[in-house]
């Protein structure tokens, strides 16, 4: 059993992955096989490798093959806590059922996000900010094949840059949490952008963590492919 001072990890894994379909018809996107192992057991052994032995997973759709295939844990080196949603709670909304199983920092992860972040120094980076919530970040570039202009008001020109690159930050799907953002989150559906802003507004520590190597969100096929191509060229690159 793990202490109440040791970090844990909370997985959304209950959405129906409408993106991947046909795939997730019959098979919840967390058990979508990349490579010889499902999603979601490539991130429990993160997991685990970080030193988290409490994980509990939130589920909702298809659950019964998702317990089927983890039970409690243990062949995984780790002990499986489940919570179901009866309905769509968004994916801050999952965190007020498990409120008693939050007494430290603890990590929250989609259960389709495949990266090489190092969990133990994002952790660290949570804990020497002192922040409410840390986002796990990564940048990315979008080219615009236009020339894009900047009109005031008044539809005067203001700037005009010829096919720019756009640099913005992502979320990574995977963050640091207190315990006492459980207190910002209302009953019903709500999900974490939202938590995010009534946090910060609320003047609350809201930190943002740069990762800089391997990141995919497992929730378009395209996407899902890479992630397979990558796991067959590199083998146990998101371990």
């Amino acid at each position: 059993m793990s202490k109440k001072n040791e970090t844990i990890a909370v997985i959304l894994a209950g959405g129906k992955g409408t993106r991947l379909r046909p795939y997730t018809i019959s098979l919840p996107k967390p058990l979508m096989p990349v490579g010889d192992h499902p999603i979601l057991e490539i991130i429990i052994k993160k997991l685990r490798k970080s030193g988290i032995k409490k994980i509990v997973i939130a589920v909702g759709y298809l659950e019964s093959l998702i317990k089927a295939y983890f039970g409690d844990g243990g062949r995984f080196g780790v002990e499986i806590i489940y919570s179901r949603e009866d309905q769509p709670l968004g994916t801050a909304g999952p965190l007020k059922l498990v409120r008693k199983h939050l007494h430290y920092s603890f990590i929250l992860i989609n259960g389709d996000t495949l990266t090489d972040m190092d969990l133990r120094e994002m952790l660290k980076f949570h804990k020497k900010n002192r922040a409410l919530a840390t986002v796990g970040v990564s940048k990315r570039k979008v080219d615009i094949d236009f020339g894009v202009l900047k009109v005031d008001p008044g539809h005067r020109l203001v700037s005009y840059q010829e096919k720019p690159t756009i640099e913005y930050f992502v979320s990574m799907g995977i963050y640091v949490l207190e315990p006492g953002v459980v207190d910002y989150i209302p009953k019903g559906f709500f999900n974490l952008p939202e938590l995010m802003i009534a946090m910060k507004d609320a003047g609350e520590k809201v930190m943002a963590y740069q990762h800089k190597g391997y990141w995919l969100d497992i929730g378009r096929i395209e996407d899902y492919q890479t992630a397979c191509g990558l796991v067959e060229d590199k083998g146990d690159l998101f371990a």
